[in-house]
C-alpha cells in the first residue's frame, strides 16, 4: 500500500498512516487503504491481540481530512466521502480487539475522529487535538460531533466544536480524552507497559467488554445492563475464568489460552 504501513509482531497489529509530507492528512486514498487494512486485520484476527494506530513522523498522528481534496466536492460526492470515512472508523470501533491511538502531534479534525474510535489513547506533549471545522464551514463529518460528546460530555464538546478551540495534551489528559501523556522519546517505553498490561488480561472477557462499553453509548442502562450479564454468564463457561480465578486464590499469575 502507498500510504498504509501495516504489520503483525508477536499478536500485535501495527498500524502506520505515512503520509507525512501532508502530516498525514486523510484522503481517499488513505481511506480506502485503512478499509483494506481492516478486511486484513478482520481475516487475521485470531492472531491479533492488540492493534496500535499512529501517524508517520514526529509532528502529526492525523491533521485532518484532506481539504485540498474537499474543496472540489460537490454536496453528492462530499456526502459518498463523508459517509465512507465514517464507515470505515466505524469498523476501527467495532473491532473486538483493543485499538490503541498513539497520538504524535496534531490530531486535528479527521485525525481527531480517528484516534476518537479508538479504545485507548496516549499523547506525546507535542500533541493538539481539536475539531476547528467550523472554522472551514464545515462541521464535523467522521462521527466528531458523536464521539466527541460522549468522551467528554456536551459541554466540553459544544466549546471545542463551536469555538474550533484546540487543546493541548496535559487538557486533554484532564478532560479524559486521552490516558496518558508522554515525551516521545518516551512513547515506546508507555505503549509497551500499556500493551504489557493488556496482554496480560483474558481475551474473551476483554473482548466482551469492550462489546458491552460500546453498548453503552447505543441503548438504555436496562437493556445494557442485561447485555452486560449476558455477556458476564457467559465467561463462566470458559476456560480463561477458572484460570484466572484459581489463580487469584492461589496467588500466581494467571495463564489464559483465550478458551
Amino acid at each position: 500500500m502507498k500510504y498504509i504501513d501495516f504489520k503483525i509482531s508477536e499478536n500485535i497489529g501495527s498500524i502506520i498512516i505515512t503520509r507525512e509530507k501532508a502530516l498525514n492528512a486523510l484522503n481517499s486514498e488513505v481511506l480506502q487503504e485503512l478499509n483494506s487494512t481492516i478486511d486484513l486485520i478482520e481475516e487475521k484476527i485470531s492472531e491479533i491481540r492488540i492493534l496500535t494506530i499512529r501517524g508517520a513522523g514526529e509532528k502529526a498522528f492525523v491533521a485532518g481530512a484532506d481539504i485540498a481534496e474537499m474543496v472540489r466536492l460537490t454536496p453528492i460526492k462530499a456526502r459518498e466521502f463523508l459517509t465512507f470515512g465514517q464507515r470505515v472508523l466505524d469498523r476501527i470501533e467495532q473491532l473486538s480487539i483493543p485499538v490503541i491511538a498513539i497520538v504524535n502531534g496534531y490530531a486535528l479534525g479527521g485525525g481527531l475522529e480517528l484516534a476518537l474510535s479508538c479504545d485507548i489513547r496516549i499523547a506525546t506533549e507535542n500533541a493538539v487535538l481539536g475539531l476547528p471545522e467550523v472554522s472551514l464551514g464545515l462541521i464535523p463529518s467522521f462521527g466528531g460531533t458523536q464521539r466527541l460528546t460522549r468522551a467528554v460530555g456536551s459541554s466540553v464538546a459544544k466549546s471545542m466544536i463551536l469555538l474550533g478551540k484546540k487543546i493541548n495534551a496535559n487538557r486533554a489528559l484532564e478532560l479524559g480524552l486521552v490516558s496518558d501523556v508522554c515525551s516521545f522519546a518516551e512513547l515506546d517505553e508507555r505503549l509497551g507497559k500499556i500493551i504489557s498490561t493488556l496482554k496480560k488480561m483474558a481475551p474473551i472477557a476483554i473482548h466482551a467488554a469492550k462489546d458491552a462499553i460500546y453498548a453503552a453509548n447505543n441503548m438504555d442502562i436496562i437493556s445494557g445492563q442485561e447485555l452486560e450479564v449476558n455477556y458476564a454468564s457467559m465467561c463462566f463457561s470458559t476456560n480463561d475464568i477458572r484460570e484466572g480465578m484459581n489463580a487469584f486464590l492461589e496467588k500466581r499469575k494467571a495463564n489464559f489460552n483465550g478458551m
